[in-house]
């Protein structure tokens, strides 16, 4: 086992570990609106590598409502379509309080999350306290123009923590993005559960007083 330090800086990732989240919803969403099937609007948000392009940020959200008006012969309104689109998520209450635990620990929390802008524009109009409200920095892949688990995203998400990668601790649902963060220098595990994750970080030193 690798040696454990209390980190200077945590990360956590967003999705299905703060909040969860079903795309299902979203397509529902656009298809109340516009009188599609769900199932024709999750083609066109799944298709031509459309979710990995629109993460990345190669894809801004106004040229997929060019393309979806365009290939649907809808004229939904940008906003309307991104609302929908965006409204996908649940906050995981058993997050509150070891997110509280970390702030009372006083160790700087952040996010480093693959997402859209109408995905995060939905958390923040949500007025969830924690978002960003206590946490920041939010390394966002639609605005670094990089998803996990490209080392990119890593690195940028180091300097805006501002500490050395190895005093970084992360947690991600996702084994290969844990991994990257490793390779990264950072001190990583998957998360199963706020349970766990109070465990890990109790190991670390980090006084999680509940």
């Amino acid at each position: 086992m690798h040696d454990l330090r209390r980190p200077s800086f945590i990360y956590l990732d967003l999705g299905r570990v703060v909040v969860d989240f079903d795309h299902g919803r979203g397509w529902r969403n656009i298809a109340a609106l516009t009188g599609l099937s769900a199932a024709d609007v999750e083609q066109f948000f799944t298709s031509r590598d459309r979710p990995q392009q629109i993460e990345s940020g190669q894809l801004p959200w106004h040229e997929v409502h060019a393309a979806f008006v365009s290939e649907t012969g809808i004229d939904l309104e940008p906003d309307a379509l991104a609302r929908a689109a965006g409204d996908i998520f649940t906050l995981r209450a058993e997050m509150l309080p070891v997110i509280a635990a970390i702030e009372r620990a006083r160790v700087p929390l952040g996010i480093l999350s693959n997402t859209c802008d109408p995905h995060w524009q939905h958390l923040l109009r949500c007025r969830y306290g924690i978002l960003p409200g206590g946490i920041g920095p939010c390394v966002l892949s639609y605005e670094v123009g990089v998803m996990k688990p490209d080392a990119r995203i890593y690195q940028a998400a180091t300097q805006q923590a501002g500490v050395a990668p190895e005093s970084i601790f992360f947690c991600d649902d996702i084994p290969a993005h844990v991994e990257a963060a490793r390779s990264a220098g950072w001190d990583a595990e998957v998360f199963v559960g706020a349970q766990d994750l109070l465990k890990h970080l109790s190991a670390r030193g980090v006084r999680m007083s509940l």
